[in-house]
């Protein structure tokens, strides 16, 4: 046996190897190269197949018949671009006159079997020209974040999609956002996800906890203001109303309108203020709404409507004086009370995790997304992490987040801790963080031992 014959197995071997176990280094080093190779060679044939090709025009055929030539073949959408990626490659094509990009979505899952592909999707980027990701291994499967990601003021990347790009949780743009998941769903990590990415930044995080504060209490050296039960939760979410309140006082007191003054120095929210003057903005992380809304008794159910109303204010006015919500539940729906649908309808961003009934996913996407539904109560059990992403322009992808554990976000946390400001409305909710003395208390009463 000869060395290069010995070489070709090594390489071959190598390349086994990598696509079981790592397929990320398989697609960087070889899968890239042969996949690009492929969709060139097979692209004319494999478009027709697909039903993406245009007859020639008449000028085609009659220039033809007057050069006794042969008739001209059907044309294909040109390729105006192709760009391998970490994950996989896009393809930029412009379409034929006839073609629409649905044309191009319909035939996404023939295309994924005709390239060798593990998915493709598609959009429009402008009229006539369509991008097309495609991905070469499931990256979902064991999710690894890019290392820089596009971060901005109020925008994290908390997880991955399905087409190898990241998913960021945008403030500005999606102000309010539901986050619905079962038990053992992956919704906590994508809760830590979100305030690790936070952490660093200038803003103020307050939290409400009503499991005793196990989820959040932990994070408590990064937040300004934190409850652990429904009590302390509508004393928070009224000083927060106040808060608001007196944001939207100082945005009034430096509006400057006249006819003198020129648009871009006409403050609305309190992005257009000076950066000297502008308020800290403020994110309420509510981990398990449901616990808001139960009652038991009718002293219960006043704090319950006093709640719900606090809430709906907040994400009705809060978004121009810097507050955003992220409401985090395992149930949600109309049962839970009056005015928990309105809340819904202010909730622009939505993100399922599997849940255990079809009402939640519903109640998540079926005014947005119909076909989001089907999609979050299909999530696998053992997919923790996996979850539906849709907003209000009736798009869904499919993440996950990629695993962080309470330890690595209580370690971020307390790295930037400095950078908790103290705001006044809310000093009396401050967490304190001293460290406790470990108590042990039994979970049973026993009888104490005798001699």
């Amino acid at each position: 046996m000869t060395w290069p014959t010995v070489l070709l197995l090594v390489v071959v071997a190598a390349a086994g190897f990598l696509r079981w176990r790592r397929p990320a280094w398989y697609w960087l080093t070889f899968g890239v190269t042969l996949a690009v190779l492929r969709v060139l060679v097979r692209y004319g044939s494999v478009m027709d197949a697909c039903g993406l090709t245009v007859p020639p025009s008449r000028w085609r055929l009659t220039l033809a018949r007057m050069t006794n030539r042969p008739a001209p073949e059907s044309r294909a959408p040109r390729i105006l671009r192709v760009r391998p990626t970490r994950t996989g490659m896009v393809l930029r094509l412009k379409l034929r006159p006839g073609q629409d990009a649905f044309d191009v979505a319909a035939a996404s899952d023939r295309l994924r079997h005709s390239f060798g592909m593990h998915g493709v999707t598609s959009r429009e980027l402008r009229s006539g020209v369509v991008e097309i990701r495609m991905t070469g291994y499931d990256v979902l499967k064991q999710v690894q974040m890019p290392a820089k990601a596009d971060t901005r003021p109020m925008r994290v990347p908390v997880a991955l999609r399905e087409d190898g790009s990241v998913h960021y949780r945008d403030y500005r743009a999606v102000p309010h956002g539901l986050t619905l998941g079962a038990t053992e769903s992956g919704k906590s990590v994508y809760q830590r996800n979100l305030v690790a990415g936070l952490a660093p930044q200038h803003v103020a995080l307050v939290g409400i906890d009503c499991k005793q504060g196990v989820e959040l209490f932990p994070l408590a050296r990064r937040f300004s203001a934190l409850a652990d039960n429904p009590d302390t939760a509508l004393e928070l979410l009224e000083a927060l109303v106040s808060h608001m309140g007196d944001v939207y006082q100082l945005i009034r007191a430096e509006q400057r309108v006249s006819v003198a003054v020129p648009d871009a120095e006409i403050a609305a929210d309190i992005w257009d203020l000076p950066e000297d003057l502008r308020p800290v903005p403020v994110v309420v992380l509510v981990d398990e709404v449901a616990e808001l809304a139960l009652f038991a008794s009718k002293e219960e159910e006043k704090r319950r409507d006093r709640i719900i109303t606090a809430l709906v204010r907040l994400a009705q006015l809060g978004r121009a004086a810097g507050i955003y919500l992220e409401i985090c539940g395992q149930r949600f729906g109309s049962e839970l009370g009056k005015g928990i649908t309105m809340l819904r309808a202010q909730l622009t961003g939505r993100t399922a995790h599997r849940v255990n009934d079809e009402t939640s996913a519903n109640m998540a996407f079926g005014d947005i997304a119909p076909d989001a539904v089907l999609a979050a109560i299909q999530i696998p059990a053992e997919t923790r992490g996996l979850a539906i992403a849709g907003d209000s322009t009736g798009g869904w992808h499919r993440i996950r987040a990629p695993h962080t554990s309470l330890r690595h976000a209580v370690n971020t946390c307390n790295k930037h801790a400095e950078r908790t400001p103290e705001l006044p409305a809310l000093a009396a909710f401050r967490p304190s963080v001293a460290a406790l003395p470990s108590a042990r208390v039994p979970l049973s009463k026993a009888a104490p031992a005798t001699a």
